[in-house]
């Protein structure tokens, strides 16, 4: 037995190379790795590693293309994550706050017109008055959102 291990250097493995031997488990360590856990559709736990149905509520894991499918639909909780929304539109905190007061102050602009009818021309001006003055503040809004969005 010890003329096996006579010609063996030590800083190689039985096949010949160092790294060999502390090869990761997973595989290519320069592979992207998903490691966010799959979660069950009908009761959102998480499944165990290599599980092909769910340990709390016994449904079937769902594989291919309804997988894919259900991650890339936009789902209401996504649409309203502000990371998300900052991430997409590539404005800073302060510029989505000041994007989003000027969106609602536009559409109360427009809501002013049919909500409030005018029967004289008193209250045609009036009306008229408080357009101007949700669209001035739409514009320094968004003005504001320019100045404070990130270089």
């Amino acid at each position: 037995m010890s003329q096996a291990a006579r010609n063996l250097d030590p800083g190689m493995g039985a096949a010949g190379s160092a790294h060999e031997y502390w090869r990761p488990a997973i595989g290519d360590p320069d592979r992207d790795l998903n490691l966010h856990a799959e979660t069950c559709a009908h009761c959102n736990s998480e499944f165990a590693p290599g599980a092909r149905f769910c340990h709390a509520c016994g449904a079937e894991r769902e594989t291919g293309a309804a997988a894919q499918q259900q991650g890339s639909a936009w789902s209401l909780g996504r649409m309203l994550d502000l990371e998300e929304i900052k991430a997409g539109l590539g404005l800073s905190l302060g510029s989505l706050i000041c994007f989003f007061i000027g969106m609602v102050c536009t559409v109360a602009a427009a809501v002013v017109g049919f909500v409030y009818t005018a029967t004289t021309l008193l209250d045609w001006q009036a009306v008229q008055t408080w357009r101007i003055e949700w669209l001035l503040t739409a514009t320094a809004a968004f003005v504001a959102g320019l100045l404070l969005k990130k270089k």
